[in-house]
């Protein structure tokens, strides 16, 4: 049985799947996963993450690992929700280096958006847990949301008007 994933569980995960790495590789973690990481929660249903470059050895490894570690993994990331800027992973912050793979928080800004689209009541806290943490500031959450306002079209699932009243409730223009 899978249990939540707490800091020493992900960190767990984080070294053995670098163990696995056969090349250079940065690992970006979100959702749940930056929260216990940083600190404004104690534990994650699941470890969210996405590689670049995608490493056939390492996505071997999870299911394995999953198991092994008895934690849920996710490849889910801000840009399968909504539109992210190229730039992202020039503002996704190092946590760490293991071995052959950097791991990086996936860019703030973006995770509090795709946050702010889902809408969940611990969604919202996660940005006001960013916002307190200095993890993302409301001005530069509003340009994002601007850069990214005329591609929601390719994101269907989107309701454009909830996602830009959340956006402007939280970070005015």
């Amino acid at each position: 049985m899978r249990e939540v994933a707490d800091r020493s569980r992900i960190d767990a995960f984080l070294e053995a799947l670098a163990r696995e790495a056969t090349e250079e590789t940065d690992v970006f973690l979100a959702g749940g996963t930056s929260a216990v990481l940083v600190g404004w929660r104690d534990a994650t249903v699941a470890i969210d993450l996405v590689m670049r470059p995608e490493s056939d050895a390492m996505l071997r490894a999870i299911p394995m690992l999953k198991e092994r570690l008895r934690v849920n993994v996710e490849l889910a990331s801000p840009d399968q929700f909504i539109p992210v800027p190229p730039d992202w992973p020039d503002r996704s912050p190092v946590i760490r280096r293991v071995g052959k793979v950097t791991y990086r928080h996936y860019d703030f800004s973006a995770q509090a958006l795709a946050k702010l689209e889902r809408g969940h009541g611990r969604d919202i806290a996660d940005v006001h847990a960013m916002f307190d943490r200095g993890l993302v500031i409301r001005a530069v959450l509003r340009r994002l949301y601007e850069t990214i306002e005329p591609s929601l079209c390719r994101y269907p699932a989107i309701d454009p008007s909830s996602l830009r009243r959340a956006v402007d409730e939280i970070a005015p223009p």
